[in-house]
């Protein structure tokens, strides 16, 4: 996806899709694949060995109608093991000629011939050479592929904790060695269509896979819902950038935040 062919293979990003979503219509919420595609896996597919960080990642998004509704999506995105043959060949490949375009690109920053490659490059060349073979590698009787994957809740009101515990539940029942009491079908049929919205001010407690879950809803006159951690806030933003947020939106300025 893009124009990333510079990096690494393991290091590019790949065209994503979605593979399932249930159900398949709501009338109130008809499904934007397209939407929950890019919104899902923004930087694309992307591919690690067991070298590299694998922890799950829990990001959300919001999507913004025409008439100004809005919709959230709360995303768990996870790696698996890659178990096409045919995929793991083809990444070897991609690394084999990557590599060699490499070797091409030292060669010529070093004025060698091909006659005369092992001689010509001098020893600072052949060291970053030697780095970039280490590091800039995929073997495929050595390494074990993996591809990130993710499990998404689409929900009408901002409910961030509860759909982040249930998303870890569901992604613990899926990677456990030991199944859980019922089918994971079961726990998404309950989640969708069993456990209802909590009436206005009220909280309601509904059981996910392993451990039972809370979410509040604000009554009319309270404040919107917002189930985002302050603290996350402070710790990415720092004291002074969120006071100096805070100081834009009391004198009405216009905000951008930018972020990877």
């Amino acid at each position: 996806a893009g124009e990333n062919f510079d990096q690494s293979p393991l290091r590019r990003t790949f065209k994503s899709k979605v593979l399932a979503h249930y159900p398949q219509n709501i009338e109130w919420n008809p499904f934007d694949q397209d939407a929950v595609n890019m919104l899902c896996m923004p930087k694309g597919l992307s591919f690690r060995t067991q070298t590299d960080n694998r922890d799950p990642q829990l990001h959300s998004f919001i999507i913004t109608r025409e008439d100004g509704s809005r919709t959230y999506g709360f995303v768990l995105t996870f790696y698996e093991e890659v178990t096409s043959k045919q995929i793991c060949t083809a990444m070897q490949t991609l690394y084999q000629m990557h590599n060699a375009e490499q070797y091409s690109s030292v060669c010529a920053s070093s004025s060698c011939s091909m006659d005369s490659l092992a001689s010509s490059i001098d020893e600072g060349d052949a060291t970053s050479l030697a780095k970039l073979q280490r590091y800039n590698s995929y073997d495929i009787s050595r390494d074990t592929l993996y591809v990130s994957k993710c499990i998404c809740l689409i929900t009408p009101l901002p409910f961030m904790q509860a759909c982040k515990k249930f998303l870890i539940q569901l992604y613990k029942a899926v990677t456990s060695q030991q199944p859980p009491p019922l089918p994971l079908e079961s726990y998404i049929h309950n989640i969708l269509y069993e456990v209802p919205l909590p009436p206005p001010g009220r909280s309601l407690k509904f059981y996910g896979v392993y451990e039972p879950i809370i979410c509040q809803r604000p009554g009319p006159n309270e404040l919107p819902l917002s189930d985002y951690p302050l603290r996350e806030v402070f710790e990415l933003l720092g004291l002074e950038n969120l006071v100096q947020v805070f100081t834009c939106v009391l004198l009405e300025m216009q905000i951008l935040l930018y972020s990877q």
